[in-house]
């Protein structure tokens, strides 16, 4: 058997004990007493914005559909890492992910490899303008070519960088093996400051820190805090370089599927944990830094003015050079957006 088959029917296998076999996902409409099950699978913990917008999002769902949807939540990678939980929903083996916007671009929708562009959005509000609108909107379609339905964006934050030196200026990064989600614009990112890219999935990273395999990373705040990263890093710097967001995103064979009654249920559900992941998301971000630095063990650095002035500066080509990837005009649409709002 090819290692392709070996990896599809392993997939496959993992949804066997929720849902007796693909053609009753698809094909058949389950009885009155059976609940239609959504598994929903995630790498970040449960009290991360994503992981209680997830509880939230099943809560609803039973909820709103009068028990006749069950969603079963997988936090932490407990189902799939991140480079196997794309081709997992492809397959059928669960219903529902909220991957990183990062993503996409190595499944070969790399326009939503500009979310990864450095100080591309100055703000929240910014970023919502985008993804709240028709660019947003036009970016989730692109997703359906390849067997997924774009529910939503959830915002994760602004990331920092992380290291067991102290980290101030861009020159500081000279030399760094950093973890990186799989992304050509982030590679060009950190090669931008010197650093060495390493991609490595979610789960494995505090491993990674811990055993001097990477010298640093790049993620949120509330990411670092709840994967207990900063406890194997004595340094940080509060770059707010770039973004980490997520697509909420669910296989658009099985929600064709659904009666319109459940989808529109569903719908509403998301909407409303939309809501909270945005709502708390800043907040979670924000006592994240309060809780690492009252901990004590990590240093985290305010930059100056005229610090942040150098990362913007020393980052500011990757803009250029990367624009060819993600799509010039997808750049010049974001830039125009951005100015007219």
């Amino acid at each position: 058997m090819s290692h392709y088959m070996t990896r599809r029917a392993a997939l496959l296998g993992a949804s066997a004990f929720a849902i007796p076999g693909a053609s009753t996902v698809f094909a058949q409409q389950p009885s009155p007493v059976q609940p239609i099950v959504i598994k929903f699978s995630h790498v970040v913990a449960p009290n991360t914005p994503k992981g209680a917008a997830a509880g939230l999002f099943a809560r609803r769902a039973a909820e709103l559909t009068e028990g006749r949807v069950r969603v079963e939540v997988y936090p932490n990678s407990q189902l799939y890492k991140d480079k196997e939980e794309l081709e997992a929903l492809q397959l059928g083996a669960v219903q529902m992910l909220a991957p990183s916007l990062a993503k996409f671009g190595p499944l070969g929708v790399r326009e939503f490899e500009v979310f990864d562009l450095p100080y591309i959005f100055p703000d929240k509000a910014a970023l919502r303008t985008v993804t709240g609108g028709p660019i947003g909107s036009r970016l989730l379609a692109r997703l359906e070519p390849k067997g997924f339905k774009g529910l939503a964006y959830w915002d994760n934050g602004f990331k920092i960088m992380t290291a067991n030196r102290p980290l101030r200026l861009p020159a500081d990064m000279k030399g760094m093996k950093v973890r990186i989600q799989s992304s050509k614009v982030l590679e060009a990112q950190m090669r931008a400051l010197g650093a060495i890219p390493q991609v490595m999935a979610f789960s494995e990273v505090y491993q990674a820190l811990q055993t001097g395999v990477v010298d640093g990373a790049e993620n949120t705040p509330s990411n670092i805090y709840t994967q207990k990263m900063h406890e194997v890093q004595a340094h940080a710097a509060l770059t707010g370089h770039g973004y980490i967001g997520y697509g909420v995103i669910v296989n658009k064979r099985f929600w064709d599927s659904l009666p319109a009654d459940i989808r529109g249920a569903l719908e509403t559900a998301m909407k409303e944990a939309t809501a909270h992941n945005d709502a708390v998301s800043q907040k979670d971000n924000d006592d994240a830094i309060a809780a690492m630095q009252a901990g004590g063990r990590m240093r985290l650095h305010t930059l100056a003015p005229d610090e942040r002035a150098a990362w913007i500066a020393q980052l500011a080509p990757v803009q250029k050079a990367m624009a060819s990837r993600v799509g010039a005009d997808l750049v010049r649409d974001i830039h125009a957006a951005l100015a007219a709002a």
